[in-house]
Formats: structure tokens, C-alpha cells, sequence
């Protein structure tokens, strides 16, 4: 392993502590505006100002419309997930707790992932399910059993 993916992997690491304070504050900011649905308009309108600001100050070159229309239809879907997960997020993680919230997430994402990676599907190379990688999530499921048990 390279320092390169060491270093990659901890951002990683820590950018995965941010969907369990992403899903409290957002919980707040329902709470302080009367609905678990302000907070999800909340972060999603902070997050696409946030995003503006980026293109803006990195130079990002505006897409053209022709350039949308040839991308594929599920491009689309990636901010009805982003927002099913907020919205999830704001609702769920405060009744089950941040870790067992969180550590039920990764079990999705690790076995979602697994199938993307089996078949390949919205654009990652394939990579096989192997009796390694298997036991590797069955891990994450114990993990995670563990966590809602102690509740």
C-alpha cells in the first residue's frame, strides 16, 4: 500500500464521522424550525451554496446542455439518494442513536457496495464477491449487531 492510499483512505476515514454529525445538527435544525423536513431543506440549500462557491472559486467550466442530455438517466437519482438519506439520517439517527444509526448504514453501504463492485454498475470496475471479501462484511454485520443489542 502506498502512502498515497494511506492517506487517502484516513480522509475517508474521517469524512465517514460526518454523516453522524450530519444527521444530528440536521435534527436540530428540524427541531428549531418546526419540521424534520426544514432541516433536510436546510442542508441540502447550505450544500448546494456550498458547492456554488466551490465551482465558482475552482473554475469549474458550466456543462453545456447537450452534455445533460447524453448522460445517462440515472445520473438524475443522486440527489433523490442524497436526500432520502438526509432526510433519513435526521429522522432515524436521533431515535436509534448515532451508532447504531451509523453502523446499520455501513452495513448497507458494505453489501450494496459488494453488488455494485460484483456487477460492476454505475460505472466501477467489477470486482468480484470472493469468500474474503464476504467474510469482511459478515464482520460489519456483527459489528453492527453488537451496537443495536447494547441499545
Amino acid at each position: 500500500m502506498t502512502t498515497l492510499s494511506i492517506v487517502l483512505i484516513l480522509v475517508a476515514v474521517l469524512l465517514g464521522s460526518f454523516p453522524t454529525l450530519q444527521a444530528g445538527i440536521n435534527a436540530n435544525a428540524g427541531a428549531y424550525l418546526g419540521h424534520a423536513l426544514w432541516g433536510a431543506v436546510t442542508n441540502t440549500t447550505i450544500a448546494t451554496l456550498t458547492l456554488l462557491t466551490t465551482i465558482v472559486l475552482v473554475g469549474a467550466p458550466m456543462p453545456t446542455f447537450r452534455a445533460a442530455l447524453a448522460a445517462p438517466p440515472w445520473i438524475w437519482t443522486g440527489g433523490i439518494l442524497g436526500a432520502a438519506m438526509v432526510f433519513g439520517g435526521l429522522s432515524l439517527a436521533p431515535r436509534l442513536g448515532a451508532a447504531s444509526f451509523v453502523s446499520a448504514t455501513i452495513v448497507g453501504t458494505v453489501l450494496a457496495s459488494m453488488l455494485i463492485d460484483h456487477f460492476g454498475l454505475v460505472g466501477y470496475r467489477t470486482l468480484a464477491i470472493t469468500p474474503w471479501r464476504l467474510f469482511g462484511a459478515g464482520l460489519v454485520i456483527a459489528g453492527m449487531l453488537v451496537l443495536q443489542f447494547q441499545r
